[in-house]
């Protein structure tokens, strides 16, 4: 009997061991691939959710993310649409756990100069938040005339107005790792 207790303790032990291995092998798969998981594949993950986006200056915006591209996301708030590059944002709210590997290529290399040249080439007013700007700062107003491969000029108007030559009071040369957001005035236009 002595002998069939030890032989069955000896086997409990061996299965608990190969448990344990096999539980410790999940958890470093696990790790490993939690650790190749990019941003943009997270947000792409969260699309259609309510996220929270919190810039370094101390902005925040909410809404459903409507886009996550190779450095720059895409919230539609209840009125407006607004741009946040990635290197803005000192951290989310609200998203999920999953996340969506880009699989085009094209998207891959469409970055934040494509995006802000498409706003160029549509003439959309814009709200131009900056990185740095204290949160009380309203920020600027204004149309993008041209985008360069690290800047932008952006035409300061006031909201409401056209772009013309009469009207602008400034042209705002900003680079892009200064840019926080840049908020449409109306939704659909991003």
């Amino acid at each position: 009997m002595r002998w069939d207790a030890l032989f069955s303790d000896m086997e409990a032990q061996f299965a608990e061991g190969e448990r344990l291995a096999v539980d410790a092998e999940i958890s470093e798969r696990a790790r490993a691939e939690t650790a190749s998981v990019a941003l943009a594949d997270r947000l792409r993950g969260s699309l259609n959710s309510h996220v929270a986006v919190y810039l370094a200056c101390g902005r925040a915006f909410e809404g459903t993310l409507s886009h996550a591209g190779a450095d720059a996301l895409v919230l539609n708030e209840l009125r407006h649409q607004v741009l946040v590059p990635y290197g803005a944002v000192a951290r989310y709210a609200g998203l999920g756990r999953g996340s969506v590997a880009e699989t085009s290529q094209v998207r891959r290399r469409i970055g934040l100069a494509h995006a802000l040249r498409g706003l160029a080439r549509d003439r959309t007013e814009l709200a131009v938040t900056l990185r740095h700007a204290p949160e009380r700062d309203t920020g600027l107003a204004g149309v993008i005339d041209r985008v360069g491969s690290d800047f932008l000029d952006l035409a300061l108007v006031s909201p409401g107005e056209s772009r013309r030559a009469s009207q602008v009071r400034q042209v705002a040369t900003i680079p892009f790792r200064a840019l926080g957001a840049l908020r449409s005035w109306s939704a659909g236009e991003l």
